[in-house]
Formats: C-alpha cells, sequence, structure tokens
C-alpha cells in the first residue's frame, strides 16, 4: 500500500518530533536501526524529509529505539498522537487504569 502526501507528512513531522525529544542525532538514530554509519545520517534525513518512507519494519525499529509505540508515526490528530506516546510510557497498571477513566468519560458522556 503506497502512504499518501499526508501519512508521508504526519511520519516525518512525528519521526522529528520523537528523535528531537529522545535527545539523539539523525546519524545516531540510524546507527542504532542498524543503518551503515556512512549512510545513517543521511537516511533519516531523507525519512525526516520525506523523500523516502521507511519500510514497516524499519518503522517499528525506530520507534523502539525512540520509545513510542508505532503507531504514533502515523496518527494524523496531534492530541491522539501525544497520547499515544504518553499511553506508551505507562505502566500496565497504570494503561488499566486510564482505560478505566477513558470508558467512564465515554459512558457517562463527559467527553463532550
Amino acid at each position: 500500500m503506497a502512504i499518501t502526501i499526508t501519512q508521508s507528512s504526519t511520519f516525518t513531522k512525528r519521526l522529528k518530533e520523537a528523535r528531537k525529544n529522545k535527545g539523539i542525532s539523525q546519524k545516531k538514530l540510524g546507527i542504532e536501526a542498524g543503518i551503515d554509519e556512512f549512510s545513517a545520517s543521511a537516511r533519516m534525513n531523507q525519512y525526516e524529509k520525506g523523500k523516502h518512507t521507511p519500510d514497516f519494519k524499519m518503522s517499528q525499529k525506530l520507534a523502539e529505539i525512540l520509545s513510542v509505540p508505532t503507531s504514533y508515526f502515523y496518527e494524523e490528530d496531534d492530541v491522539l498522537a501525544k497520547i499515544l506516546q504518553m499511553y506508551y510510557s505507562l505502566s500496565n497498571i497504570d494503561k488499566e487504569g486510564m482505560l478505566n477513566k477513558i470508558e467512564y468519560l465515554a459512558k457517562n458522556d463527559v467527553v463532550n
């Protein structure tokens, strides 16, 4: 399946945000993802500029290194992307608590 321009620009934005939040260079990220050190920086730059798009396996590697869920890269809604990012860092107990709160809000129509 080809990635649309919107998905591609979303991916590039999220990748760059996650990398900067982690405080690592494009080169270091590329090397940690298994890319040759001589092309790692250029490849990451191409991913962040949208000139090339990594396959899903590479997206998974990048997400693991950057401590975000892979879905974070593809989520167009900024609020939901932030929720995904924060959810990923929670303990299983806290994830369950968060789910319970969301279910409560949805059932009681507090969201609207």
